[in-house]
């Protein structure tokens, strides 16, 4: 049974600044990048008032983490401001940094208010599971979406095909992909939990939309795939175990690099974060991926 996000994200305090995390995916060749980002914002805000709410984390990934190690997530109490709070954090495994994140927090305050993106997705509940709409997919992408929902404790639902579905078939298609997610399980009414919940989840697919114009996906012999860099702002309340829409673009390729941002609402259409994140996309000279002819 996956392991919850609850689980998770619950760390051992070791000191004043100082935790531990493990990861739950022991099989996996390295841990997830979104875990260890949901960790380590755990770290930072277990170290600040509860008036102050999360707004904003950016975080580079350095190494691969090991998943059969625990990791070290050592806070550095950089300001207690009169409205913000910031917290550097340093994941730490076998003696090496593996990850560092700067969280900011502050103070709730009232202000102007507007929002440019919109939701246009249909409700979740009119959506069939993730399973049923992928039944009709070829074998391979069956195949890596049941190693998927084994390996993430979340409930999926897409609006639309996968954009992989239509690449295996040989399509080309635009650099975005649209998915609604919630934990799979129930979270508590902890605000904290919620959003380091939604701080694992944006790491998901996200660097998987640059691919469809290219003809390629995740999983291609001879493709390099890894995040770089992340991260994160924070607009308004959520509960992560009710649906969230993830509106994802790839906006720039280029260097072995792609570019990507991603927006969350909740159900009400209200957006709830934004996302940016970069990462390697690296065509193996030895083995480069060719791409996925029309049949």
């Amino acid at each position: 049974m996956t392991t919850g996000l609850q689980e998770i994200l619950d760390l051992e305090q070791l000191e004043v600044h100082l935790f531990r995390g493990r990861s739950r995916r022991a099989p996996a060749t390295r841990v997830f990048g979104g875990e260890v980002a949901g960790q380590a914002l755990v770290a930072a805000g277990r170290t600040v008032p509860a008036d102050r709410r999360v707004h904003s984390l950016h975080a580079y990934f350095l190494r691969p983490g090991d998943p059969g190690h625990p990791i070290l997530y050592q806070v550095d109490p950089i300001r207690d401001g009169g409205s913000f709070t910031t917290r550097r954090v340093v994941a730490i495994q076998h003696g090496e940094p593996v990850f560092q994140l700067s969280a900011s927090f502050q103070a709730h305050e009232d202000g102007l208010s507007h929002q440019l993106p919109q939701l246009t997705s249909p409700d979740p509940e009119s959506l069939p599971s993730a399973e049923e709409s992928l039944r009709s997919a070829d074998d391979r992408s069956r195949a890596w979406f049941a190693r998927l929902m084994d390996m993430f404790p979340l409930e999926l639902r897409f609006p639309e095909e996968l954009p992989r579905i239509a690449t295996v078939r040989g399509e080309r298609r635009p650099p975005s992909q649209r998915v609604w997610l919630r934990s799979a399980q129930p979270l508590s009414d902890d605000p904290l939990v919620h959003v380091c919940a939604a701080t694992y989840a944006s790491d998901l697919f996200l660097l998987a939309a640059a691919l469809p114009p290219h003809g390629l996906v995740i999983d291609d012999p001879g493709l390099q795939f890894a995040s770089l860099d992340h991260a994160v702002w924070f607009h308004a309340p959520f509960r992560a175990d009710d649906w969230l829409f993830y509106d994802q673009e790839g906006t720039w390729t280029g260097g072995s690099r792609a570019l990507c941002r991603g927006s969350l609402f909740d159900r009400n259409g209200t957006l709830v974060a934004s996302v940016v994140q970069e990462g390697l996309v690296r065509l193996r000279s030895r083995e480069r991926p060719a791409p996925h002819a029309p049949r």
